[in-house]
């Protein structure tokens, strides 16, 4: 099968599309004939093995995950023995989670990480949910707690995390602003924000308005700002994102590691937002998009043998929303 490969770090001229040996699902695996995959911040991440310090993790001298990509929608080619609920044929999405593997023909990926494609989406749509939404559901739900009624500052709005945040704060009842640059402001009102705030004329953390919740997707403020958003008892949720910047030993690293130094110390809650690929999200995520709640945005698409292009722009351009990849 043909699939994009890296053999070692650097930018998006190590990724090659070569003729690899098609994957073997397991007993708890599916085996899936993928029809488009999504990038995400994480690939550049990953692709560059930056920040340096998540290379212990990852590889230290070269990937160890040769082929990159996590989100997939496709159709299920084959199931490993242990699965009863999934078959040849059934349409699907989900993510792959740190074993990538999503830029190529054919994705194997455990059963716990896959779910049904929402009805109404093209397999170009449902690639572009899983780590994004499941990013924003986890940020609003599980960590930040959003209620009806409460104050949602979205930081980093028109990303393909943000643009699903804005629309599901409004799924849950809350009041959304949403932080964008100029250029995205009427895509992200669009999507239902109640204000927006465009950062190249007026700065959200001046003091001026507070929020129960703020979602920080960018990393690019201190946390002295961030928690000037913030009521009293306000939740500020923490996560990455951003765009390449030559190259870290830490990056956004530090700032979660100082917002778990202060959390103990202060009123406000202060907390990190880590991801986990989750069938159950999934799930939800497929119910929010049906009952029409949930729209995903593609910005581009790019064919697989494009990978390479597609990432320049990921990391580079402020892309809106999501990229996706049709194989």
């Amino acid at each position: 099968m043909k699939a994009i490969v890296q053999e070692q770090y650097g930018g998006p001229e190590t990724l090659v599309l070569k003729d690899v040996t098609e994957p073997v699902p397991g007993p708890d695996d599916v085996l899936v004939r993928v029809q488009a995959a999504s990038l995400n911040a994480y690939d550049w991440h990953a692709m560059r093995g930056d920040p340096r310090m998540a290379r212990l993790s990852m590889g230290l001298a070269r990937p160890r995950a040769r082929i990159r990509g996590r989100d997939i929608a496709g159709r299920v080619e084959a199931v490993g023995s242990d699965v009863r609920d999934i078959r040849a044929g059934d349409a699907v999405f989900g993510d792959l989670g740190d074993a990538n593997g999503a830029f190529a023909e054919y994705a194997c990926v455990p059963r716990t990480q896959v779910a049904s494609m929402p009805a109404n989406l093209t397999p170009e749509q449902a690639a572009a949910l899983p780590l994004a939404g499941i990013t924003a559901l986890m940020g609003l739900c599980d960590v930040g707690r959003v209620e009806p009624g409460q104050r949602l500052l979205v930081n980093g709005a028109s990303g393909g995390v943000g643009t699903l945040a804005v629309q599901l704060g409004k799924a849950l009842g809350a009041t959304v602003t949403a932080v964008c640059s100029t250029r995205n402001v009427d895509l992200v009102r669009s999507l239902g924000a109640d204000e927006v705030i465009d950062y190249r004329r007026d700065d959200f953390a001046d003091g001026a308005r507070r929020h129960d919740v703020v979602l920080d997707l960018v990393g690019n403020r201190s946390l002295t700002d961030l928690r000037r958003a913030l009521t009293p008892t306000g939740t500020l949720v923490l996560s990455g994102g951003g765009v390449y910047g030559g190259g870290s030993l830490v990056g956004p690293v530090w700032l979660i590691a100082r917002g778990r130094l202060l959390a103990p110390l202060i009123r406000q809650r202060v907390v990190t937002l880590t991801t986990t690929p989750s069938g159950r999200h999934l799930d939800t995520l497929r119910a929010h998009v049906e009952a029409g709640r949930l729209t995903p945005v593609v910005d581009r698409t790019y064919p697989l043998h494009e990978v390479p292009d597609a990432i320049r722009y990921v990391e580079g351009e402020h892309a809106r929303a999501k990229v996706v990849i049709t194989i």
